[in-house]
């Protein structure tokens, strides 16, 4: 009955992180300052891919998935799926509505949800990283590449798949029409923060929060 509780507690944490997690990536898009390295190839492909935004993610990741099944499955879990179905369409919903309600952000009210989406991506990261049923398909790529391949350390990996990413990204935002003098909405001070903030915080959420909610009660 433990087992099951437990397991009951880490699918609730890994489907509240992601839900978390997409409400945030809205907030980044709508502040439009930078997402992080991932969403900014996302943004590139929504703008040059005609369909709806949701759609459009649960496909990149359906092929970054089939990657993972065929090379290193270790890290697929339940998590994965959740992340892979709920977190576009949840993210496209959060920043329609945002757009919606703050039609005409200032300066100073974007940049103020800059740093609010940094904090609260940080918060349901831990939780969903806590409850480790599994690892997002882009952060999966990385891990075999590391583990399974043995190219190089995890870190070094995931700095290059980063890099590739936002470079892409941007090459493909500026092949679908927008100016070059556009693309630190997709990749800007905000993924420069996200690159050396995002750790250090969802650590933080890791101790103080995720890992005691997990935790909880396990003594009894």
């Amino acid at each position: 009955r433990t087992g099951v509780f437990m397991l009951g507690r880490r699918i609730f944490m890994s489907l509240f992180g992601v839900i978390i997690c997409a409400i945030s990536v809205g907030l980044f898009k709508m502040a439009a300052l930078g997402v992080d390295p991932f969403q900014s190839f996302m943004a590139g492909l929504d703008a040059l891919i005609p369909i709806q935004f949701g759609t459009l993610y649960t496909i990149v990741n359906i092929i970054l998935l089939a990657f993972s099944l065929i090379f290193y499955r270790k890290n697929i879990g339940l998590a994965t799926f959740i992340n892979i179905f709920l977190l576009g369409y949840i993210t496209q919903f959060s920043y329609e509505f945002f757009m919606k309600t703050f039609p005409e952000p200032s300066m100073v009210f974007r940049f103020a949800s800059l740093i609010i989406a940094v904090v609260v991506i940080c918060f349901g990261s831990a939780f969903y990283m806590t409850a480790d049923l599994g690892v997002s398909t882009y952060d999966a790529v990385a891990i075999t590449m590391a583990e399974k391949w043995n190219l190089w350390k995890f870190k070094y990996i995931r700095i290059c798949t980063d890099l590739v990413c936002v470079i892409v990204g941007c090459l493909i935002f500026v092949i679908a029409g927008h100016k070059i003098s556009e693309i630190p909405t997709i990749a800007g001070i905000g993924t420069i923060i996200t690159a050396f903030f995002m750790g250090p915080l969802i650590e933080f959420f890791n101790v103080k929060v995720a890992r005691p909610v997990l935790n909880r009660g396990k003594k009894e």
